[in-house]
Parts: structure tokens; sequence; C-alpha cells
């Protein structure tokens, strides 16, 4: 979905619960733009300072249990993880980027607590960039809309 389209529709009300934006720093560059990105979101939809928890993990390959461990804390309502993959000479690649995803896709399911999956994976720094950038893909800000978004319409079952 296009950062415009994202931003046309309504913006989920969040301001009462709390999130976890776990991120990988092993490129701290694209670490801090999907980060910003995530905050903006996330003040986007009325969630104050002191309701987000920044969490770092050294890279993508720990996303999935630096997640599972802010859930089992009974902290937050929604996470957003955060990382970049970039293709390399070897497998590494696809051992990584798999693995992170299958992970969070596994936490996301045992738990019932949504994580929005913003972990870049592409084929050079250059396109994880642009990805990355407020001006370009704004893949952190995207991220931490759809777990905003899941967390305001999951509120909703209850009260059905």
């Amino acid at each position: 979905m296009k950062r415009e389209a994202l931003r046309d529709a309504a913006v989920p009300q969040c301001g009462d619960y709390s999130f976890a934006v776990v991120v990988a720093r092993f490129y701290e560059e694209l670490a801090a733009q999907l980060l910003d990105g995530a905050l903006r979101a996330l003040h986007e939809c009325g969630v104050a300072v002191e309701r987000i928890r920044v969490l770092e993990v050294p890279g993508c390959f720990e996303l999935p249990l630096a997640c599972r461990k802010a859930i089992d804390s009974g902290a937050f309502d929604g996470i957003v993880a955060l990382g970049v993959v970039i293709r390399g000479e070897t497998p590494h690649f696809e051992y990584v980027a798999g693995e992170c995803a299958r992970g969070i896709m596994d936490v996301t399911l045992a738990t019932g607590t949504p994580i929005g999956f913003g972990v870049l994976t592409t084929e050079d720094f250059e396109q994880a960039r642009r990805r990355a950038d407020r001006d370009g893909g704004d893949k952190g800000y995207a991220a931490a809309m759809a777990a905003a978004a899941l967390v305001q319409e999951l509120s909703t079952l209850g009260r059905m």
C-alpha cells in the first residue's frame, strides 16, 4: 500500500494503548529512519510518548524473541518490528530474512498480539534507504500504522 493511501485512510485512534517498537540496529542509519517513521505514525494515532517503549536488538534474527518478551511482559497492546536484511553473496540473507519473518508470525499467532512487520529485505543498501526514507517508502511508518490499525480493530471484537 502506498504511503499516500495509508495517510488517506482513517487514522487509528490508539491513545489508550501501549506499543513497543523493537528495532534491529545492524544498519544504524536505516534503523533510525525506520524508527522515525514508526514513532511519527504512533504519535499520529494519538499514542503518547510515555506509552511507547523502544527496544533495540543487534539484528533481525533477534527480533522474534524480543517481540515475544515484550508481549510476555504484559505492558504492550501492539508491537512494531523494524529492521533491514540486505542480500549478500552467501545464503545468509535467506536464512535471516526467512527465519525473522517466520519467527515474528509465530509470535503473533501464539500470543494474539498484533505485530507490525517493518523488516526490509532488499538487494542493496540504496534500495533499503529508499524504502526506509520518509520521502520514499516510509516503511517504518507503514508498519506502525498496520499495528495500530489491527490493535484498534481487534479491540472491537470484545464489544460485538
